[in-house]
């Protein structure tokens, strides 16, 4: 292992140093590859929707404490994240940009923290390559284009377990302490961003990595109690202020009771969401969101536990890393709720491990294990952009069929191209080439596919919600029928009843029914309230608007029609 070349002042506090000119540069360099391309694609359903309306409500409504989606409460996870878009939105108004931009940052600061821990353990070749990894990573990468709550728990959860192995290299000092602290802010923030886990997790990669290293004596000090006490203080006051608020007498309808226990235990042990999938659900996506990293995989396995497991003693830190990832993936596999995003806080791990064997071949002598790995993604590039140009386009989505020929010349020819370029390098036997051109093809592959996808996306409500806001009047009434359409009160900027749907808003709305009973209607209020004075609109699912709709009887014209929505007016003066 390198020494550490002194630690820059965001870890341990210290003078500005030599560090500064590095972080600074990739602050630069991330900001633009995150977020220059945050708003070029409309709001994606049903998350994308769903997080931009609770913080557009309690911007709106200056109630931070109680979330609450299309106005009925909202306990599924915790707040964080509908703060920093909140008192975003208050300062510069709610679009896709702003929307996104929270996401951006903490991807930004996810691969600052993975340099920061690289570089700290294995130097500094090894924390450039580790940020660069997991910035180009095809999930990481994904998953920051988009408003999820998981970057920002995969983020805080990295920076707690970097925080400790970083803390656990120190003497007792001030050092150490400042790291354990910042170890201990970081699980609240992840609780704060997702729950229990914030803080379950990390302490159980951290038991195991103990327990199985016998580690016991080098633990201490890791200041318990001052630690808990930061952790609650930032973690705690929200959880209370909620509990007290949102109370109730009937178990199913208090906070305490659907957070804790159907949110959290209920998730985890029982198949109540509808998410189920089998026990390996993760392993593909884990090979795929790895791409095109995953072909280096055993060249860090190999630099890192070549020795074995008799001599894990020697390598504490890489077997961390190894133990935090395979726990991880490992809790989510048991769970009877599975979606891709969970994963996510594994990748920074395993991309100092990758990291530190980029650098290697960076600045060393390749090594057979290093040119398989080029000629592997040389393949895997060449079909995949097969995969894009020949896949077959949808005959009754003309919409689409329209956008896929520049998608598939512009995705295909990065691939190929990059697969050309690697080739080169590999028979020249350039290795710094090589890199280069890999992390190079996964950039403009990504970029791609982020400006030509949106335009693949059925599910946004934004060409119906364009056109009907200019014709709204305050008193006007709008109903998104047949389902619940996220996005469409956000672009709206104002609440929509809903008919015939009740998904994850029933707790919501049966907790306040005496509230909710004219805005979450069955099919025949719904024609009740249609047919009451004044101008109403609905945006309405195509298959429920071919099922019941269309040969209701009820009064209405056709405004806008495509193959997934209907927009239906019944107006006065059209």
């Amino acid at each position: 292992m390198p020494p550490s070349d002194s630690c820059p002042p965001a870890v341990a506090g210290t003078a500005p140093c030599k560090w500064c000119k590095d972080l600074l540069i990739l602050t630069l360099v991330t900001a633009l590859w995150f977020c220059a391309l945050l708003g070029v694609r409309p709001l994606s359903n049903p998350d994308e929707g769903r997080y931009t309306e609770i913080p557009r409500e309690m911007a709106a409504t200056g109630d931070f404490v109680t979330p609450r989606l299309n106005g009925v409460k909202y306990f599924e996870k915790p707040p964080l994240v509908y703060w920093l878009s909140a008192l975003t939105f208050r300062e510069f108004g709610v679009n896709e940009f702003t929307t996104r931009l929270w996401g951006g940052i903490f991807s930004m600061l996810g691969v600052l923290l993975t340099y920061i821990a690289g570089r700290a353990i294995y130097g500094r070749a090894a924390g450039i390559a580790a940020a660069v990894v997991l910035a180009t990573t095809l999930i990481y990468y994904a998953l920051s284009q988009i408003i999820l709550l998981d970057m920002a728990v995969a983020v805080t959860m990295s920076g707690a377990l970097f925080a400790f192995i970083l803390a656990m290299r120190e003497p007792r000092g001030r050092r150490r302490f400042g790291l354990f602290m910042v170890f201990y802010m970081f699980m609240a923030l992840a609780t704060l961003s997702k729950g229990l886990i914030g803080f379950a997790l990390p302490g159980a990669v951290i038991f195991l990595w103990v327990l199985l290293l016998n580690r016991w004596r080098a633990l201490w000090p890791f200041y318990p109690f001052v630690g808990t006490i930061l952790l609650l203080a930032i973690a705690a006051p929200w959880h209370i202020l909620a509990a007290q608020a949102n109370h109730s007498d009937i178990k199913e309808h208090d906070f305490a009771w659907f957070y804790f226990i159907h949110e959290h235990w209920l998730r985890f042990t029982t198949r109540i969401h509808g998410r189920y999938h089998p026990w390996w659900f993760f392993l593909p996506i884990f090979l795929v969101g790895l791409f095109p990293w995953i072909f280096f995989t055993a060249q860090a396995w190999r630099d890192s536990f070549s020795d074995g497991w008799k001599a894990r003693k020697k390598y504490p830190e890489a077997w961390f890393f190894l133990i935090w990832t395979v726990f991880i993936v490992a809790f989510f596999s048991k769970s009877q709720s599975k979606l891709i995003p969970y994963i996510l806080p594994v990748f920074p791990a395993v991309a100092v491990l990758i990291g530190r064997a980029v650098a290697g071949v960076w600045t060393g002598v390749p090594e057979a294990k290093f040119r398989c790995a080029g000629w592997a993604f040389v393949v895997a590039a060449g079909l995949l952009a097969g995969a894009v140009i020949f896949y077959p386009t949808p005959d009754d989505q003309p919409d689409i069929a329209a956008k896929l020929p520049l998608l598939r010349a512009t995705v295909s020819c990065a691939l190929l191209l990059g697969a050309g370029a690697t080739s080169l390098g590999l028979r020249r036997n350039q290795p710094q080439f090589v890199l280069c051109a890999i992390a190079v093809t996964s950039a403009a592959f990504m970029f791609a596919l982020n400006i030509g996808g949106g335009d693949l996306d059925k599910a946004s409500t934004k060409k119906f919600a364009m056109m009907l806001k200019p014709m709204l009047k305050a008193e006007d009434r709008v109903y998104s029928v047949g389902n619940y359409a996220q996005d469409l009160p956000a672009y709206l900027d104002r609440l929509v009843s809903v008919v015939e749907y009740q998904g994850e808003l029933e707790f919501g709305i049966n907790a306040e029914a005496d509230l909710t009973a004219r805005r979450f209607l069955n099919r025949q209020d719904f024609f009740k309230q249609w047919n009451e004075p004044g101008d109403a609109y609905a945006v309405i699912r195509r298959n429920v608007y071919d099922k019941w709709f269309s040969n209701s009887g009820i009064p209405y014209e056709e405004l806008l029609k495509t193959d997934r929505y209907v927009l239906a007016a019944k107006r006065r003066n059209p």
